[in-house]
């Protein structure tokens, strides 16, 4: 007989979304395999951030990293009934989720030919994790001004921040390949985020007025 891997959750008195919110992730899987969908808008709301700003990386493109992250919790709703705490967290379990959605939806752009140079997605599409999860804009509005504020970052700034977003490459792994020392290359890394986060949060918010 299998074992159940969650806590037990009473069926005389189901949690309100109030008391959801302060479940752990184990236990919001738990309710959400109980048949208490809120769960789940508990856990969007914890991880989704998280979750676009992996798919960003990955496709980067905001309009598909906003479907693959609703594809994920619908992948986390379907599958709950899989998730095995003793196993690992409930936020590695998304996790793995979110990287594999990614991947699996930028083969499928690959093969549609949609990073073809002439096509804008291209470099100046990157969207550093660091910036992606500002609230304050629309993501439309967020990769324009994150393409504005490329082009006021050096040269250097720019080029570490492409690598290690576009390619994903690790600080040692940008030294090696510019021959910059990595204290160098760590300084133009969050220098440059700094310098772009300074850059967004500064920017006027578009009025619905505005012509």
């Amino acid at each position: 007989m299998l074992q159940t891997h969650f806590l037990p959750i009473r069926d005389d008195h189901p949690p309100s979304l109030a008391e959801l919110a302060n479940l752990s992730d184990e236990e919001l899987m738990s309710s959400l395999n109980f048949g208490k969908s809120d769960a789940l808008a508990v856990l969007f709301d914890r991880y989704h951030r998280l979750v676009l700003s992996v798919a960003l990386r990955i496709v980067r493109d905001p309009g598909e990293a906003e479907d693959v992250m609703q594809i994920v919790f619908l992948d986390v709703f379907r599958a709950v009934g899989q998730f095995n705490p003793d196993k690992g967290t409930a936020k590695m379990w998304i996790l793995q989720y979110a990287y594999h959605r990614s991947i699996n939806r930028r083969q499928q752009l690959t093969a549609r030919n949609f990073y073809h140079e002439g096509n804008g997605h291209g470099l100046k599409s990157v969207m550093p994790a660091d910036i992606s999860t500002l609230g304050n804009f629309a993501l439309p509005e967020l990769t324009l001004l994150l393409k504005q504020g490329l082009k006021t970052i050096t040269a250097r700034q720019r080029r570490v921040i492409e690598m290690a977003s576009y390619d994903g490459r690790s600080m040692k792994e940008i030294a090696a390949i510019t021959g910059d020392s990595l204290p160098n290359v760590r300084h133009h890394y969050y220098r440059g985020l700094q310098k772009l986060h300074a850059f967004i949060t500064s920017a006027p918010k578009a009025s619905s007025g505005s012509a």
